[in-house]
C-alpha cells in the first residue's frame, strides 16, 4: 500500500485549537495537506456556511467539535445545559454539510470525518446531556454517510474515549492517581491512546485507501467499548 500522501488536498479542521485539532493539524500538515485550521466557535447559525465560503475548495472536512463535558445528574440537567451541548456539537453538523456537500458532489469526491465520542456507545453516569449530543452526532453521520455514498463522498466517524487530548485528559487529570487506577480498571489497553495514534487513523480514513467505508462509526478507546 502506498504511504499516506495528502499533497494537493485541502483539509478544513474545525475548532482546531481544541480537542483533537492541534494533533490533526500537525499530522495532516506532515502528510502534505494544505491545512485550513479554523479556531472559531460554530454555535452562530450563520457561521458554518460563512466558514465554508471563506475556505474555498475543501477536499476533506474534519468535524472536530467538543466542549468540556458537564457532569450534571440527569434529574438536574437544565434546558440551558442541554441547549449548550447541542448548539456546540450537534447543530453545526447539518449547517456545515449543507454548505460543503454541493462542491464535493460537483467534483464527484470528498471526505468528511467526525471526531466523535464513545460516550454515545456505552452508558456513563452523570453524562446524559453530553452523551445525548454525542449520540446525535453519530446517528447523523451514519444517515448522511449512506445517503451520500452514491456520490462517492465518504462520511464516517471516530468514536473515541481515553485518547490523550487537552480538552478531556489534560496533564492534571492524567497525573491524578485515581485516574491512573481507573485506566487500569476500565481500559483493557491499560493506557491512554496516544494522540498521534488517533490522528493517524483519522488520516487513513480520510485517504483514498479508505474509500470503502461509508456511514461507519469506529471506536478508538483502547477497548473501553468492545465492537
Amino acid at each position: 500500500m502506498n504511504p499516506l500522501n495528502f499533497s494537493g488536498k485541502r483539509v478544513l479542521i474545525t475548532q482546531a485549537d481544541h480537542f483533537m485539532g492541534p494533533v490533526l493539524s500537525d499530522v495532516f500538515g506532515e502528510l502534505g495537506a494544505t491545512v485550513l485550521a479554523d479556531h472559531g466557535a460554530l454555535d452562530d447559525p450563520s457561521r458554518p456556511a460563512q466558514l465554508i465560503a471563506e475556505s474555498g475548495v475543501v477536499d476533506i472536512l474534519l468535524l472536530n467539535l467538543g466542549l468540556p463535558a458537564p457532569t450534571t445528574a440527569a434529574v438536574d440537567v437544565a434546558d440551558e445545559e442541554w441547549r449548550l451541548v447541542f448548539s456546540h456539537m450537534v447543530d453545526p453538523l447539518p449547517r456545515l454539510l449543507k454548505a460543503v456537500l454541493p462542491q464535493m458532489t460537483a467534483r464527484g469526491h470528498g471526505k468528511v470525518l467526525l471526531m466523535g465520542s464513545a460516550s454515545a456507545l456505552r452508558g456513563m453516569k452523570r453524562a446524559s446531556s453530553y452523551s445525548a449530543a454525542r449520540g446525535a452526532q453519530l446517528a447523523y453521520i451514519q444517515a448522511v454517510g449512506v445517503e451520500l455514498a452514491p456520490a462517492k463522498i465518504q462520511i464516517n466517524a471516530i468514536a473515541q474515549n481515553f485518547v490523550d487530548n487537552p480538552t478531556y485528559f489534560p496533564p492534571s487529570v492524567q497525573a491524578n492517581p485515581a485516574f491512573q487506577d481507573r485506566l487500569k480498571r476500565e481500559v483493557p489497553l491499560g493506557r491512554l491512546v496516544a494522540a498521534r495514534e488517533d490522528a493517524m487513523f483519522a488520516a487513513y480514513l480520510a485517504s483514498e485507501h479508505a474509500n470503502c467505508f461509508v456511514g461507519q462509526v469506529f471506536p478508538v478507546c483502547g477497548g473501553w467499548v468492545p465492537r
